[in-house]
């Protein structure tokens, strides 16, 4: 309802015009004096103001003025009503901002007339600004709801989609699935090629996934590199189109074939966990909670996907626990340090040793540290165990090059927080004065994409590295995004081919492939190249023929004690295939 402030201290005026604007069904203000006026314009902010000009004390000139001089009011539409006719009158009025001016007495249509134009007028001019706010509120509203890169339901809208799937599902008795996947090693896209071309990749794969489900299937970006997906109706019967392998694996066929992005084809790998209603739990937030646990499950074991189970549970529990305990297991003393082998290639004789760490736990036994690493929560934790290791096997290698000839290389793995410490030059240059050992046979090993992940700074640290002496190896090639430039930019002495490559190589004739094209890269480059997890006379073949450097793997050995790898250098023990077995 429109509302009108009525000022006037003739109480005959006020009476008339109450019941005349009521009739035509306006909310009426009265106000009998200045003062007052200006208090209920501040309060109310009414649609229009009729103001008497000749009033004691505090007249209508003095309203407008104070009116206009506060934003919340000055736009309101104010007529003037006085009894004097005067054109100097009149025009005061109107260059203090009024926007008409009625002489009493005045007739009915004269006063209706004035009201509706100054109200029609007030429409004009603030309909654009209306529709703006309007349109502005829409934005904000999408905003709150929709992820901006990819245009996909963000977190918010997928947590009310699943809500509604749910009580759809229950009403029908069917089964929903909620999906939760990761691009495996994103953070490697960005830094070969760029953030623009990261944001196009997850822009392809939002198409994807849109093409890939059904009509009545939801696709959400949650965050970063992480999607939802929302399948309904979801069976388990042979045969029916919805079982969830072939969803899963139509997904992953669309996901997986190569990308374009300026110019190159980038192929990525995905990661899914799967929770399903009414099974794994009966509101969005438990689908979540299990589908997030089936994914962390499917990255260690390096899946790509998982179905929750509650066993999947009780793994997440113990390995809550066993994170709570690895705070403590550097103070009781509980980690180890195995040393496997390297082996050249052609004279088969021992050049150097990969030192592994172990930790011993008390009821679970030897424990790789991709296990108890992987989600380690307290990076100062992992720091101590790192230097720990490192001196650990500093301190080992120093024993064999005492009794050795030949210098022994050890080969020490560094991880992406340990790489990141700002300190980790002046920490590797310490632990070698600590324990003697020359800098030359130090070789420090680092992912590729821990390489990759701001390659900028990884320059320069390498740098400062090679300045003490230590050599670099760049462990799991293969696996990430680098490219030749990089590989140039970093001053590497080795690369390591992943085992991943290996297994399958002499079946896979991809591997096989990358195998000997890693080789050829690294004669290229001038880097020795080392085989990783060699286990049958088969690969010792294909690799040395490749020309590849050197291998470690259980054809040799498995990873050694100190002392019985010791004992082996003082054998002279030679890798010679025509003993081996496969």
């Amino acid at each position: 309802m429109t509302q009108i402030l009525v000022i006037e201290d003739d109480a005959l005026v006020c009476t008339l015009m109450l019941k005349l604007l009521k009739a035509e069904a306006f909310e009426i203000l009265i106000a009998n004096d200045g003062a007052t006026g200006v208090q209920l314009a501040q309060m109310y902010e009414p649609d229009l103001i009729i103001c008497d000009v000749m009033m004691p004390e505090f007249d209508g000139y003095e309203v407008l003025r104070q009116l206009r001089d506060q934003p919340a009011t000055a736009t309101i539409p104010f007529i003037f009503l006085s009894a004097k006719a005067d054109r100097t009158d009149l025009r005061q009025g109107m260059e203090l901002g009024a926007d008409d001016y009625l002489t009493k007495p005045f007739k009915r249509a004269e006063l209706l007339g004035a009201i509706a134009a100054r109200l029609e007028k007030r429409d004009t001019l603030t309909q654009p600004y209306i529709r703006e706010m309007k349109r502005a509120a829409s934005m904000l509203g999408q905003m709150a709801y929709v992820d901006p890169l990819t245009n996909l339901p963000n977190r918010i809208s997928f947590h009310n989609q699943c809500q509604n799937a749910i009580q759809q599902a229950q009403e029908a008795g069917y089964s929903v699935a909620v999906m939760h996947l990761n691009l495996k090693d994103f953070g490697a896209v960005n830094t070969a090629l760029g953030y623009f071309n990261g944001d196009r990749l997850l822009q392809k794969v939002a198409t994807r996934l849109k093409r890939a489900v059904g009509e009545s299937d939801a696709v959400a970006r949650l965050v970063a590199n992480e999607f939802g997906v929302l399948l309904n109706q979801v069976s388990d019967e042979v045969g029916n189109e919805r079982t969830i392998d072939n969803l899963v694996q139509n997904l992953l066929a669309s996901l997986t074939e190569p990308y374009e992005l300026d110019e190159q084809s980038v192929q990525i790998q995905v990661r899914m966990g799967i929770a399903f209603y009414p099974e794994h739990g009966s509101s969005p937030d438990q689908l979540f909670d299990h589908a997030e646990i089936a994914l962390r499950y499917a990255k260690a074991q390096n899946n790509q996907y998982q179905l929750y189970s509650p066993e999947l549970a009780v793994l997440e529990a113990e390995k809550q626990l066993m994170q709570s305990q690895l705070a403590l297991a550097l103070e009781r003393q509980e980690f180890q340090v195995y040393y496997q082998p390297q082996v050249n290639l052609i004279t088969g004789r021992i050049i150097g040793a990969e030192a592994l760490l172990r930790w011993n736990h008390p009821t679970h036994g030897l424990i790789n540290p991709d296990v108890f690493l992987a989600n380690a929560e307290d990076p100062a934790t992992e720091l101590a165990i790192g230097r720990w290791a490192l001196e650990t096997a500093c301190r080992q290698a120093t024993v064999w090059q005492s009794a050795m000839a030949l210098p022994l290389r050890l080969a020490i793995n560094v991880s992406t927080h340990q790489f990141q410490q700002e300190n980790l030059v002046t920490t590797v240059t310490n632990t070698l004065q600590q324990t003697g050992l020359s800098a030359d046979v130090l070789v420090l090993e680092l992912t590729e994409a821990c390489a990759m992940s701001a390659v900028e700074l990884t320059v320069l640290k390498l740098k400062e590295l090679k300045a003490i002496g230590v050599q670099i190896a760049l462990d799991d090639f293969g696996t990430g995004f680098s490219s030749l430039n990089y590989l140039k930019r970093f001053p590497l002495d080795s690369l390591k081919i992943d085992k991943s490559f290996i297994q399958n190589m002499m079946t896979d004739t991809d591997d096989a492939a990358i195998a000997k094209m890693i080789i050829a890269v690294g004669q290229s480059l001038q880097l020795k190249v080392i085989a990783e997890g060699v286990e049958t006379v088969a690969q010792f073949n294909f690799l040395r023929q490749s020309g590849c450097h050197a291998m470690q793997g259980s054809l040799f050995s498995t990873p050694l004690s100190g002392t019985e790898l010791q004992e082996l250098l003082a054998a002279d023990k030679r890798f010679d295939p025509g003993a081996a077995k496969d």
